[in-house]
């Protein structure tokens, strides 16, 4: 009987598989079109599989081994069953090969299946606790009807009773393995998962690459609305990615705005935009909602208006952008590309910039500066430091970006000293001065892609005029535009970080420095410089140079927990039941540091907004600049880093 009916129905499966695949596919073709290399990405996609995604897995040993043994135990046995049971190729070495994928995948199974005995609340149920049963009824079936094949048992072994456990145990396995990859079952990220990887919208992250800066907005373009007001405004790939997820809630957990009771949840987020992609509600969403917003209530189709269907406002402007979600992601998953697509169309066609953006975008296209401060005063803090500016200089070896900062008495300390460090140094260094714009992190990241564009394309010119080996700014966030996104529009510079120069002018033995002795402390990593850059050693390098032992924080590194201040979420101001920088500072005490090092303006207005007491909170800059050894004698010019100057 099994003999009839095991190609029956691995033939029908893989027939409905086809059919549900194609489904799929039609459903993500509805977004717009993307520039993908089809064929190169498939060709790659293997070793995207095996060596990137499993990096990011491999954080977690347990689920990357267990992984590695059901995913691998499965394709291998899945290969192996349609040539054995389903062609009829009886051959005991395939028999025993057959036995040993099914071993593995079990094993593999059972740790799932204990995974999901106690499962932490990021995961999601639902169909998901289903699944280790499934997987381990697939590997035990086909385990026991291969026993023959590989001749370890007589054919028709058993009886027709075994037979029919047998068949219905096999229609079991095979359904959810083969209809749920493509027919929406909780494998199918594995068949989402593996296309996503192949024709992901970002595949400079494969092979050790990075890739944080947003994509421009092509602003002529009138045949699409400004950004994405529906689920079919995304490109195709971007749905693709969003199938793909395996609800494993990492995002969930690493995200500052849910921790904080924001409603934001990345990982409820990115199923709704599935909801959206199939059509329906969020009714059977097995997961952790929106905080203060029930499952039940949001719902949608590909051609209906995201928010106030599937999703609030509120949740979009309750990301910081910190990129958590994103470094956490074993799927490789963009969250924060979603989510500014979303707002530019909120703010670029419906103008819903809430509580204070809209101000402040005024402000940034009135003043060139979010604070809307008089622009003449832009170098005011500097009256006394007789600084060069480039307009009277013909080339420098460092041009100061000197930021936003200027306009604040507390960052304008940081600028301060680390003006004291450069002049220290002998560094050849000047400063744009009123020439200056804001860079326009803040617009872009608020979803007014149009003035972020104007800022950026001034400041190209500006920069055009003069001559400089490299840009150095004390701000993570102008940083990051002008080193990522400014290319986009014909800006390529070399850009550092204050922390990363400062670094290298300790290594060349061009600071004088004391020890410092100011007592403990704790490092905090701004996103902006190393989720999206992945600098985490300079700052740490110029700490040790001082003779500071950094006491880590439990959430540091690319795990460190956000400030709240970026993605311009201190203007948006969305309400939660804790403010995120006072979670931080917790984080910093339960080091029983003294002091907190920084490296980011927004950060210490974050961390020094906590209310007292609380650690010193000390920028980089600072340290050093306190640090340095006066002269007796004024000191000769040091030779310079790099004498030659670029355009």
């Amino acid at each position: 009987m099994l003999n009839v009916l095991l190609p029956l129905l691995l033939f029908a499966a893989l027939s409905l598989a086809v059919i549900g695949a194609i489904r799929r596919l039609q459903m993500w073709r509805r977004g717009r079109p993307s520039n993908v290399d089809l064929l190169g990405g498939l060709l790659a996609m293997p070793r995207r599989y095996m060596v990137d995604l499993h990096h990011v897995v491999a954080r977690d040993k347990y689920m990357a081994n267990t992984h590695v043994a059901t995913a691998g135990g499965f394709v291998l046995a899945a290969i192996l069953a349609i040539l054995a049971h389903g062609l009829g190729l009886h051959n005991r070495i395939l028999g025993y090969a057959l036995l040993f994928a099914t071993v593995l995948m079990f094993v593999g199974a059972v740790f799932v299946f204990k995974r999901r005995l106690n499962p932490p609340s990021r995961l999601s149920k639902g169909p998901w606790m289903r699944l280790p049963k499934s997987l381990l009824v697939f590997s035990a079936s086909f385990f026991i009807l291969t026993l023959p094949v590989a001749g370890l048992l007589p054919e028709g072994f058993g009886g027709w009773m075994l037979a029919a456990v047998l068949a219905v145990g096999v229609a079991w396995g095979v359904s959810e393995m083969f209809l749920g990859m493509t027919w929406g079952g909780p494998m199918k990220h594995a068949f989402a998962g593996a296309l996503h990887l192949a024709w992901h919208r970002r595949p400079e992250r494969f092979g050790g690459g990075r890739s944080t800066g947003l994509k421009p907005l092509d602003l002529n373009d009138r045949s699409a609305p400004l950004g994405v007001e529906k689920p079919k405004d995304f490109t195709w790939n971007q749905l693709l990615g969003f199938d793909a997820c395996v609800q494993c809630g990492k995002c969930e957990a690493a995200c500052p705005a849910f921790a904080a009771g924001q409603p934001l949840n990345p990982k409820k987020l990115i199923q709704d935009m599935v909801v959206g992609l199939a059509g329906g509600t969020d009714a059977h969403f097995a997961g952790s909602p929106y905080p203060g917003k029930p499952i039940g209530e949001h719902g949608g189709n590909p051609h209906q208006p995201i928010v106030n269907g599937l999703v609030d406002a509120d949740t979009l402007w309750s990301c910081t952008t910190c990129r958590a979600c994103v470094e956490e992601c074993p799927m490789m998953i963009e969250h924060v590309d979603a989510i500014v697509d979303m707002r530019r169309f909120l703010t670029l066609e419906k103008g819903a910039t809430p509580n204070n953006g809209a101000q402040v975008l005024d402000n940034l296209i009135a003043t060139d500066n979010p604070g809307g401060f008089a622009p003449g005063g832009r170098l005011n803090w500097a009256a006394d430091l007789n600084l060069d500016l480039m307009r009277d200089t013909p080339a420098v070896d460092v041009l100061f970006w000197v930021g936003d900062g200027a306009f604040d008495m507390r960052n304008q300390r940081t600028l301060r000293a680390f003006v004291k460090v450069l002049k220290a140094a002998g560094v050849n260094f000047a400063v744009l001065g009123l020439e200056e714009r804001d860079s326009g992190d803040v617009a872009r990241r608020l979803g007014d892609e149009a003035t972020f564009q104007g800022l950026a394309k001034r400041n190209i010119q500006t920069l055009a005029q003069y001559r400089f080996n490299r840009i150095v700014t004390c701000d993570p966030h102008s940083f990051h535009v002008l080193k990522n996104e400014y290319g986009a529009f014909g800006g390529d510079y070399r850009v550092q970080h204050h922390s990363t120069y400062m670094a290298e002018l300790i290594s060349a033995g061009l600071l004088d420095l004391k020890a410092d002795t100011g007592g403990s402390m704790t490092y905090h990593d701004p996103c902006y410089l190393g989720r999206y850059n992945g600098e985490y050693e300079a700052p740490r390098a110029v700490l040790r140079a001082l003779g500071i032992e950094v006491k880590e924080m439990q959430r540091s590194g690319f795990r460190s927990r956000c400030c709240g201040g970026g993605g311009g979420a201190p203007i948006t101001d969305i309400p939660g039941k804790q403010r995120i920088p006072d979670m931080r500072m917790d984080d910093i005490r339960q080091t029983a540091a003294e002091r907190v090092a920084v490296g980011c303006p927004q950060c210490t207005a974050m961390l020094e907004g906590v209310v007292e007491p609380r650690p010193q909170v000390k920028d980089i800059a600072e340290l050093v600049a306190d640090a340095l050894i006066e002269p007796a004698v004024p000191a000769k010019p040091a030779k310079r880093l790099e004498p030659e100057v670029i355009a």
